[in-house]
């Protein structure tokens, strides 16, 4: 039988716990509050410490039950640690698992002949090798009924020039989502993907002057992509109505990319 997928109220013993990765700041943390607004049992991690206890300082005030965890994503010794550091403070499992760092507003466009090898590897590190480490370390963890959640990128979709090693990246998180999903299938354990479109958070805002218009006039919504639309998704996949969705990737942006 399929372990029960909805959430306690904040404080209960029951509650689920889920592990953000990339959670210091940005969509990361509104991740956690809004998985804390479920009355999940939230696990942040980032690289960034003093981010993550700030994120999980939030997240306590509003009743939930919050640890905060300094991981690299890049390191296999790393995030076996963070995973068995987040089982016990999910009083021995992980309920979900939401591997959303990445490497975004710091990477530099350029064309793809000129593409420094350094960076590109550090992207493909930081936004590809860090989801497949860390599900594999938190996969044992995980029971039936589990639930994984890939972070992508809608430019997959449509192409970003001088930003090859982006989407190249993030295109394989897809990649990835499908075949994790095939084999933890056989543990009845869903692996989905969110490809959001450019939402605004500290990071998109720093890209650019006028973030809050960029690219709203090509969607099917005119209005720029609020951290709380891809929260929503990512809540969905995590709860009971999606129990039967898997290997998917759901973009959210508006209906700028119609798949």
């Amino acid at each position: 039988m399929t372990q029960e997928t909805t959430p306690t109220a904040p404080g209960q013993a029951g509650a689920r716990t889920v592990l953000i990765t990339g959670a210091a700041g940005g969509l990361g943390r509104a991740f956690a509050l809004g998985f804390a607004g479920r009355g999940y049992r939230v696990a942040v991690a980032d690289v960034n410490l003093a981010g993550a206890e700030e994120t999980a300082r939030l997240v306590r005030e509003t009743g939930a039950e919050s640890a905060a965890f300094e991981a690299d994503v890049t390191s296999a010794e790393s995030t076996r640690s963070l995973a068995e550091r987040c089982a016990e403070f999910g009083n021995g499992g992980i309920d979900v698992v939401l591997n959303n760092a990445a490497i975004y507003a710091t990477v530099t466009r350029s064309p793809f002949e000129e593409i420094d090898p350094d960076e590109w590897d550090l992207v493909m590190n930081v936004n590809l090798k860090g989801p497949w480490l860390v599900t594999r370390a938190a996969s044992k963890y995980l029971p039936e009924g589990g639930r994984v959640i890939n972070l992508s990128s809608a430019t997959i979709f449509s192409g970003s020039e001088q930003w090859l090693h982006y989407v190249a990246s993030k295109g394989g998180v897809v990649a990835m989502t499908r075949v994790l999903a095939k084999e933890l299938g056989r543990r009845g354990i869903t692996v989905n993907a969110i490809a959001p479109g450019f939402t605004l958070t500290e990071a998109s805002y720093s890209l650019m002057e006028n973030a809050e218009n960029y690219g709203v006039d090509r969607g099917a919504l005119k209005r720029a992509s609020q951290p709380e639309d891809i929260v929503g998704a990512a809540l969905f996949l995590a709860g009971p109505d999606s129990s039967y969705i898997t290997g998917q990737t759901l973009v959210v942006d508006g209906g700028r990319q119609f798949i």
